[in-house]
């Protein structure tokens, strides 16, 4: 049985990768241009799409893990860099509560390929 709170906090983690994929745009965009921008958040989107998806071609905790840290560290490092701190605080905050929630019972005994 899915879970109405379950299903939201899945979206709220949703939310989060396609913000991390966002703020690297940015980073690149404001670094060398929107081609660094669309090469940035490609290679993230690959690596979460190879490891660390919920249907990931090679899933793994440790990779999944790895992947995770790499592409919300990078993207909040990326935005404060890109002159948006404020932003960065945003995000980081937003991520550690998104998924700090996906450790309630609630949440934990949702599948996410139901959403």
């Amino acid at each position: 049985m899915s879970s109405p709170f379950g299903g939201l906090v899945l979206a709220g983690v949703f939310v989060a990768e396609v913000a991390a994929l966002a703020a690297l745009f940015v980073w690149g965009q404001a670094t060398q241009g929107w081609l660094l921008g669309v090469a940035a958040a490609g290679v993230a989107a690959l690596a979460w799409g190879l490891f660390a998806a919920p249907k990931a071609r090679f899933p793994h905790p440790v990779g999944r893990l790895l992947v995770k840290v790499a592409v919300f560290g990078s993207a909040v490092v990326g935005l404060w860099g890109a002159g948006h701190p404020g932003w960065a605080w945003a995000l980081a905050v937003f991520v550690v509560v998104v998924h700090a929630l996906t450790l309630l019972p609630a949440v934990r005994s949702v599948d996410p390929r139901e959403y």
